[in-house]
């Protein structure tokens, strides 16, 4: 059994004292591991954590889905409760990432870079295709292009050039549910549904769970229906959505626990 605790998201319990911010940090226990998967924008998630009675300096390692300031910005401020000896990223996480907004650039990178790693003395672990963390758990990158319509905002660019961001840096958690897995996320910007088919395609096993950011949120009712009637033609019995997937009917808040199976 897995059991995943919502150190952050962007929103709470009502009348609850948890603190929020545009973000995503979970906590992760395996048999085997306990994790950080994302880390929130700055150091809310860690003050959520001590309420939740979450001890930090139990954390083996941090997995950081993609380089965006909202779910890797706050590693830096996790050092002051732990220093994990690796964190687990995807390929070209290194890319500075801008966005779009009234034709001006704004930064939305991680505020950290490789040297910052090597000076903490943290070791940084590529995920490209599949990666084995645990016996309950996985990571996996590469995120394979099987449906068109699962597009990529255009506002979002890298590099001194500007270009285009396909997001190759994003890498997902699996956690072993059952006789399936679990699809953790942290904004699936390369698509939900391109991400169901890869884990699929790479670990032969059924997908029971969905958990995280889909990135639907603003996305036509059309795209919306289309996604889930595909998602349940996978498999996929259980929805724990957050961030920024902008969907209510199956939303998590900060605090929230999930048991997995």
């Amino acid at each position: 059994m897995s059991e995943i605790t919502v150190l952050l998201e962007n929103t709470k319990p009502e009348q609850s004292d948890f603190e929020t911010e545009h973000g995503l940090s979970f906590y992760v226990e395996t048999a085997q591991s306990k994790f950080i998967f994302d880390c929130g924008h700055t150091n809310l998630a860690w003050k959520n954590a001590k309420m939740l009675n979450v001890d930090l300096s139990a954390v083996n390692f941090v997995v950081l889905s993609h380089s965006h300031y909202d779910h890797a910005g706050g590693f830096p401020s996790l050092l002051k409760f732990v220093v994990p000896k690796i964190i687990y990223t995807g390929q070209n996480f290194w890319r500075e990432k801008f966005s779009i907004d009234e034709e001006n650039f704004l930064y939305k990178g991680c505020g950290f870079t490789k040297k910052n790693l090597f000076d903490w003395k943290i070791q940084q672990k590529i995920c490209n295709d599949i990666l084995r963390l645990d016996n309950d758990s996985w990571l996996v990158g590469n995120i394979l292009k099987r449906y068109e319509f699962e597009t990529i905002p255009k506002k979002f660019v890298f590099g001194k050039n500007k270009i285009a961001d396909d997001f190759s840096d994003e890498i997902i958690l699996i956690l072993r549910e059952d006789d399936g897995v679990a699809i953790i996320t942290g904004c699936a910007h390369r698509g939900i549904l391109n991400i169901a088919a890869t884990v699929k395609e790479r670990l032969k096993l059924p997908i029971k769970s969905i958990i995280g950011g889909i990135h639907l949120k603003g996305a036509a009712s059309e795209r919306i229906d289309k996604t889930f009637s595909e998602l349940k033609n996978f498999g996929v019995k259980k929805f724990f959505l957050c961030h920024c997937s902008g969907l209510e009917k199956h939303k998590i808040m900060t605090g929230s626990k999930i048991k997995i199976e």
